[in-house]
């Protein structure tokens, strides 16, 4: 039956060995945020833990995104990483930590760049070490150092995974209108999360201004984050959307395990989103499972 399924390429994966390496968000105390509650997932999670959660849906490919490991040593992730995937085949894309605003950021890429799997940067606009915030992360995007950090990304071939709520959307966009031969994949639909009318338009502007430059993808994901009790009724309204403002080639599924783990199942919510996009064509929706993320993430 699995294979039956279309395969599934998952853009956005975090792995955590808490017993080795150092993420100082899992130490901490309980941080609020968008996904509640983190007690169910201050474990290790592992590479054997993502398959064992993924058996059931044909996921053939992936790629981590930075998990929160300590910024004093992003590069340590990487290594780790790589290891894995020379052992073991996955991840076959590494999204990192840099501090582009940093003087010696260069020098942080060229390491990270030593490894084979090296795709993407993800640098958290937000203050905190997890928490996406609606309240800050432009000024990092309209600085003069951070913006000499991103235009190093094209000299690596890297992307970069944008985190941003409705209120950095307009910066986004000017980011990539400045590098548009630097592909920006949105995180999480662009986090909306607060249903009330306002916030939803101006989430909808932003997507909308984003969507506008060719070189600006989506990640479908992170629409149930803090809804244990979520329906495919309520998400598929924000997925459909989405995809209506970006078009199909270039909107990528993902799960955000372990994450979303806290909301639901792997087999709930792909069989979620496969129920949601089942009118659209055969290729279609292999495009959103797979192709889109092998082609923008080149693994």
């Amino acid at each position: 039956m699995t294979m039956n399924l279309i395969p599934i390429a998952d853009c956005h994966l975090h792995l955590w060995n808490l017993e080795r390496n150092p993420y100082p968000w899992l130490r901490a105390a309980e941080p609020s945020g968008p996904f509640g509650k983190t007690a169910k997932i201050r474990h290790s999670y592992l590479l054997h833990d993502y398959l064992n959660d993924t058996a059931q849906q044909n996921v053939v490919k992936a790629v981590h995104v930075e998990a929160g490991w300590d910024h004093d040593d992003p590069v340590g992730e990487t290594r780790w990483l790589q290891q894995l995937a020379d052992q073991h085949g996955f991840p076959q894309g590494i999204v990192a930590h840099a501090d582009l605003a940093s003087p010696h950021v260069e020098a942080t890429l060229e390491q990270h760049a030593q490894c084979a799997n090296l795709r993407g940067i993800r640098m958290r606009l937000q203050d905190g070490n997890f928490v996406s915030s609606p309240d800050n992360g432009n000024e990092r995007l309209r600085s003069a150092s951070w913006r000499r950090g991103f235009s190093l990304l094209r000299k690596f071939n890297l992307s970069f995974d944008l985190q941003a709520t409705s209120n950095a959307m307009h910066d986004g966009a000017q980011i990539a209108a400045s590098f548009p031969d630097t592909p920006i994949i949105v995180t999480h639909a662009g986090y909306p999360l607060d249903p009330s009318p306002v916030e939803r338009e101006r989430w909808r502007r932003g997507m909308r201004e984003l969507a506008s430059h060719e070189n600006v993808f989506v990640k479908l994901s992170g629409v149930t984050m803090g809804r244990p009790d979520w329906t495919v009724d309520e998400i598929a309204p924000v997925i459909l959307e989405v995809i209506d403002l970006f078009g199909v080639a270039r909107c990528l599924f993902a799960s955000n395990f372990p994450v979303d783990r806290l909301f639901g199942s792997f087999d709930r919510l792909f069989g979620a989103y496969r129920s949601i996009v089942s009118g659209f064509s055969t290729d279609e929706q292999r495009a959103l499972f797979h192709d889109n993320t092998c082609r923008v993430y080149r693994i």
